[in-house]
Formats: structure tokens, sequence, C-alpha cells
């Protein structure tokens, strides 16, 4: 499954969220693709950072990494960083972006 996410760096942490990301620790890329992960980029305009992953199942990925030490540490460093944290459903879910249109 495809799955697109929305966060937003704050403003006056851009230059340190960008850093991080030239610096994500090989245990957690590991320990992303062992949960399923086939890819995930994500690009970065003004504070809006538009994320998309390729896995078998987001929620069962989510699952998987939430305890990991590597990933706790992730998270917490990220959550200093980022305004809005995650996607979540109206149901406050893990569900991502809704897609509005795909090229047939």
């Amino acid at each position: 499954m495809r799955v697109a996410l929305h966060t937003k760096v704050r403003a006056d942490r851009v230059a340190e969220y960008d850093a991080a990301h030239r610096e994500v620790p090989v245990e957690l890329t590991d320990a992303i693709r062992a949960a399923g992960a086939t890819s995930w980029t994500i690009w970065r305009s003004g504070t809006d950072l538009f994320h998309v992953l390729e896995c078998a199942d987001y929620a069962l990925l989510l699952a998987e990494l939430e305890k990991l030490p590597v990933n706790v540490a992730w998270q917490a460093r990220m959550a200093e960083l980022l305004d809005v944290v995650h996607d979540y459903s109206a149901e406050g879910t893990e569900s991502g972006l809704p897609v509005v249109w795909e090229l047939p």
C-alpha cells in the first residue's frame, strides 16, 4: 500500500529537522524496513512536510515500530521539531491523506 502523510516542522527548527534527516540512524532505517516499509520519501515546502511511503500494512508498520527504543528516541527528537507530528483521521486513527485523484 502507498500512504501519504502531511506533517509540519516548527518554523524555528527547519534547519535542525533537515540536519537530523541527513543522519537517520541505520538501526532505525533497518527497523523501518523490517517492519514492512519498502520506500519512504519526505519532501519539504517551507514548514510543510509531505511523506509518501510504501508498505504492506501501515497500521502493522506503526505497531512494529511503536516500542522499539531506536524509534522511541527518534520520535521524541522529532516531537521537539514538529508542530504537526502525525496525520490522524476524524476517528483518531492513523490514516494518512485521502486519495483524491490518481493517474489511471
